[in-house]
């Protein structure tokens, strides 16, 4: 009976597969050239993207969808975002169909109930965790810029104090660190800078900053650089120093809890160990006990 139904949903996984993949042809051959980190099926998966749109599962389910767009946006940013959510829905949604596929087939040759199982539950299992740690990029992204802006306003503020204009000191700590670019924080302040060259006005690149970070503290940053800037002189840096404290002290508030967590996650194997030595250490005094 199981390799009965092993042997129908395998027929019914790749026929449909196989009907996908002719409708769809070429409609999502744009895609393949959107750059997007992670993603191991793209071309695989476009009959899945047709099935997505065709079941309308961005209206059935509107607040997983904004979830994964949200954080999607603050990764890679506002362009391309719904494109790049259908395809990470894809990528989700194709491991599933392969694994259910895998196992289907392992029930169908061994015989055994564990491989529909084990694949119906990894099934479930991958795409959440894929979801989750797309989430976790982006914490760990906020949180690499609110341990760097307190180090960059430092910075703003002693070349403002020398005498250089703010646009000037940004361009001096972005020229300063042109070989790490991969750091989120630089990447978007290269990025404003490249807006400035294009035409676009000191207020509309550093709101566009703001929005592209999408960090609280990176908002108030530009909030008092916006507020204070045109007046200079010693007002400017004094608001500038009073925000970078403030900034210190939630760098330092940050660096706590990340400390707190690397040391949590030690007890486990702390235990692990402490139990094998117990075991190490317990055996022979065992063995000699009943000689």
């Amino acid at each position: 009976m199981m390799r009965w139904i092993c042997g129908v949903l395998i027929l019914v996984l790749s026929a449909g597969w196989v009907i996908l993949l002719l409708k769809c042809g070429s409609r999502y051959a744009g895609l393949r050239r959107i750059p997007m980190d992670g993603l191991r099926l793209r071309r695989l998966g476009e009959p899945i993207l047709l099935l997505i749109e065709r079941m309308g599962l961005g209206s059935r389910f509107p607040s997983l969808f904004f979830k994964i767009q949200r954080s999607l946006q603050r990764n890679y940013g506002m362009r391309y975002s719904a494109e790049r959510t259908l395809l990470f829905m894809g990528e989700m949604l194709c491991y599933s169909w392969l694994l259910l596929l895998g196992g289907s087939l392992i029930t169908l040759i061994n015989e055994e109930r564990t491989g529909i199982l084990l694949g119906s539950v990894l099934a479930i299992a991958l795409p959440i965790a894929l979801a989750s740690d797309l989430h976790k990029k982006v914490r760990l992204r906020e949180q690499h810029i609110m341990m760097e802006l307190p180090e960059l306003l430092n910075s703003i503020v002693l070349l403002v104090g020398a005498g250089e204009t703010v646009q000037r000191a940004i361009l001096r700590c972005v020229e300063s660190r042109k070989g790490d670019i991969s750091h989120p924080l630089y990447k978007e302040l290269m990025t404003m800078t490249g807006e400035w060259e294009s035409g676009y006005s000191f207020q509309q690149a550093f709101e566009n900053f703001s929005k592209r970070c999408a960090v609280q503290e990176v908002s108030l940053f530009t909030t008092t650089v916006l507020l204070n800037y045109r007046r200079g002189g010693g007002d400017f840096v004094l608001s500038l120093r009073d925000l970078s404290r403030m900034l210190w002290e939630k760098r330092k508030a940050l660096s706590r809890t990340r400390g707190e967590q690397a040391s949590s996650k030690l007890v486990f194997p702390m235990v692990v160990i402490f139990l094998i030595v117990i075991v190490l250490v317990g055996t022979p005094a065992i063995m000699m006990l009943n000689m």
